[in-house]
């Protein structure tokens, strides 16, 4: 009887094991870095400024036609802004890009990795993932929809979380109308070949 117990609890643990390390199933998803675009809005006391981020790679997985995961990598080299123009864009930007925000120089990509999908509806997912920004890694929800070859999801990220203090009155008392909000806005479409 013992040993029939033994073989019973080897058997599911070796089960167990397979199960663990058997790979993801659906289909992958490359969107094209070209067709898709991630725009950003940032607010601060006296107004806001817009601007884009490359994608550097991206893909959506799904599983029996269904969203089940994705992982993408913005090249945040490319940050730039889109409300302004010749000097205050140069400003903006290099400051953006500097020690004060993003620190690109010593971290030149950010990655979203999805650890959760929940279907809300026909077309429709609450995704959590893990946001690395300067090293520092998050978890974020939002909402993400799909119809057919695209995809749009719209985030708000804490960039607080992620140590960036300049301006923050999260940090900082007594700025008065040189506040810059802690959350700024995502809004990420998603374009990839309907054969891919």
């Amino acid at each position: 009887m013992k040993k029939n117990v033994f073989t019973l609890i080897l058997t599911l643990v070796a089960g167990a094991t397979v199960l663990a390390t058997e790979p993801v199933t659906g289909e992958k998803r490359e969107v094209s870095t070209e067709k898709s675009t991630v725009t950003w809005k940032a607010y601060k006391v006296t107004g806001s400024h817009t601007g884009t981020i490359a994608l550097q790679s991206g893909a959506l997985v799904f599983d029996g036609g269904q969203l089940s995961g994705g992982e993408f990598t913005v090249d945040m080299t490319t940050l730039t802004s889109t409300d302004l123009e010749g000097e205050w864009k140069d400003k903006l930007v290099g400051h953006l890009k500097s020690e004060d925000f993003f620190a690109v120089e010593n971290h030149n990509t950010s990655t979203l990795v999805f650890t959760q999908v929940k279907a809300t509806g026909k077309n429709s997912y609450q995704v959590t993932g893990d946001l690395t920004i300067k090293g520092i890694t998050k978890p974020v929800t939002f909402d993400l929809s799909v119809y057919g070859s695209k995809a749009t999801a719209t985030m708000k990220v804490d960039r607080a979380q992620y140590d960036i203090r300049y301006g923050s009155g999260s940090f900082f008392d007594d700025l008065g109308d040189k506040t810059i909000y802690d959350e700024f806005d995502m809004v990420v479409d998603l374009e990839w070949d309907p054969a891919s």
